[in-house]
């Protein structure tokens, strides 16, 4: 075989080995997202034949701090986050879907309740993203309102319809900063309507619901809501009011545009 005084035959576009490190710092990432302490990081490195890992080790791979030095192979979870959550968003997302939960977190050594938020949308080709998260103390207007605009900031544009829980710091955040028709996330509002209803019968009222959404128009959709309100009236009056004023804001773009939602869903499996 030739040989070369100086240099080698390995392509100088291929970097030895640099694909076995990435898998291992990707496997070491994962497993620190999902809880796992560094010490059974270490036994994890170990099974995989290796001398071990150092716990100031997994915390740079994991949350470098301060500036990243040239010539790193890899980007930490953090700096990976950050630029998936600063992406630049091109195009039309005439639909806008917002929610939120609170996290148990630990701030200066106290464990505290924050509000984690999230915005999922559908483009003009069907595809559906998750475009934005956030933290904060609580769902505010304001956390809101910076929130969507940071959004805006980022290039969203076109949004026609925006679908969220009844919270009154979320919509009035929504009415500031997007022209779009409000609609009433029909999964927090059967929750709320199920409040109202014997636990016992929470199937079957919830399945007739479900029936009055899957109607081709709002003259039969609001005559079986009427007729499931009827049913359950007897046992719980407040029921139907409430019913009847949730009606105005669950379904008003209705007919719902059905080919994007069957080419978001069809976008949405083949990328499974």
């Amino acid at each position: 075989m030739p040989k070369l005084r100086q240099g080698s035959y390995f392509p100088g576009f291929l970097e030895p080995r640099r694909t076995s490190e990435k898998a291992l710092v990707v496997v070491i990432q994962e497993a620190w997202v999902g809880g796992v302490s560094t010490r059974r990081v270490d036994e994890l490195v170990q099974a995989m034949e290796l001398s071990g890992i150092s716990k100031s080790t997994v915390s740079k791979l994991c949350v470098r701090h301060g500036s990243r030095t040239d010539g790193d192979p890899w980007l930490t979870i953090d700096e990976r986050v950050g630029e998936f959550l600063n992406r630049q968003l091109t195009g039309d997302w005439p639909y806008l879907w917002l929610d939120a939960t609170y996290l148990k977190v630990r701030q200066g050594g106290r464990i505290v309740s924050v509000a984690a938020i999230i915005a999922v949308a559908v483009n003009t080709d069907g595809r559906r993203e998750i475009i934005g998260l956030g933290t904060g103390p609580s769902e505010a207007e304001t956390f809101w309102t910076e929130f969507l605009r940071g959004l805006k900031a980022r290039g969203l544009s076109g949004v026609k319809l925006v679908t969220s829980d009844a919270h009154t710091g979320l919509k009035a955040a929504i009415a500031r900063v997007f022209e779009a028709t409000w609609q009433r996330c029909r999964v927090h509002w059967i929750r709320n309507a199920l409040a109202h209803v014997p636990r016992g019968q929470h199937t079957v009222v919830a399945a007739a619901i479900r029936q009055a959404f899957s109607q081709p128009d709002r003259e039969q959709a609001g005559a079986t809501w009427r007729h499931v309100a009827d049913q359950v009236r007897a046992r719980a009056q407040s029921s139907r009011r409430s019913w009847t004023r949730a009606s105005t804001t669950s379904w008003p773009t209705w007919p719902s545009p059905r080919s994007t939602a069957r080419s978001c869903i069809q976008r949405t499996r083949s990328s499974a």
